[in-house]
This record gives C-alpha cells, structure tokens and sequence, in this order.
C-alpha cells in the first residue's frame, strides 16, 4: 500500500434501519450506490468482510435491522463514498413498504 493510498483509508458506520433487513431490494440499492465511486468499499459485519459493490456478498452479511454494519473504503473518493452509503442507509436504501 503506497503512501497516498493510506492517506486515504476512511471508515464509518451505519445501521439497518430497515424492517427486513439487508435482503435483495436494499442490497440492490447500496452495490449501485458503492458502484459510483472508485474507492475500494468493503462491509463489515460480525466474522464476515464483503466488497460493497457485490450484491452476493452484501446478501452473505445475512444482516437483520438494527445491524451495525462498518465501511471502510480506499482511495481518493473515499470520504465521499462512506458519506453517500451512509446516507442511502439513513433513507432505508430508498426502500418503502
């Protein structure tokens, strides 16, 4: 890892604020979402670390509401890609039931 990449090593949070979880509909949202940005964007989530733009990888999480879900993400639009995940969290992925 070279040093402008570790310069750019952002982390957060979010939770799923969502009635059913991380299921198909809202992991759908969150991998388009991560797929806007160059950063290298990974979840994490109890033992298990997924890439944010695999929607199969997201589905593996298996996280129920109220999950606490870290990101972390590398490179230059990093900032911009946790705030972006965590604001799509903060609408429940754009998901009404």
């Amino acid at each position: 890892m070279n040093q402008e990449t570790r310069k750019n090593k952002v982390k957060g949070i979010f939770i799923v604020k969502n009635d059913k979880g991380l299921h198909t509909r809202p992991s759908t949202e969150l991998v388009k979402c991560a797929a806007g940005f160059n950063a290298h964007i990974f979840l994490s989530y109890r033992k298990y670390v997924v890439n944010a733009k695999s929607l199969l990888g997201i589905l593996m999480l298996a996280a129920e509401k109220g999950a606490r879900i870290r990101i972390e993400a590398i490179g230059e639009d990093a900032e911009e890609a946790i705030a972006a995940l965590q604001y799509l969290a903060s609408m429940r992925f754009n998901i009404k039931y």
